[in-house]
């Protein structure tokens, strides 16, 4: 599935956001206040920090097996980051 306009695609059952900062210092930031948000809402991504200053972040709900709305609303919680 192609990306929407906030970038999130869906990939094998899970939805991916790829993001890229001007360095590691930012993605490592961005990542710690992604970091905040899932823990208060109790719903915690994937997340890889990879290529020096470029982020993925994989959303699904592995107890249901698949992306819930509780992905859908982290997922939105966190386009608030970016």
């Amino acid at each position: 599935m192609p990306p929407d306009e906030t970038g999130w695609r869906e990939e094998d059952g899970v939805l991916v956001r790829d993001l890229t900062f001007p360095d590691w210092a930012g993605a490592l930031a961005w990542v710690n206040r992604a970091g905040e948000v899932a823990e208060a809402r109790g719903h915690h991504p994937d997340v890889l920090i990879h290529g020096y200053n470029n982020v993925r972040v994989m959303l699904s709900t592995h107890s249901a097996g698949g992306i819930t709305d509780a992905d859908h609303g982290l997922a939105a919680a966190l386009d608030a980051l970016s």
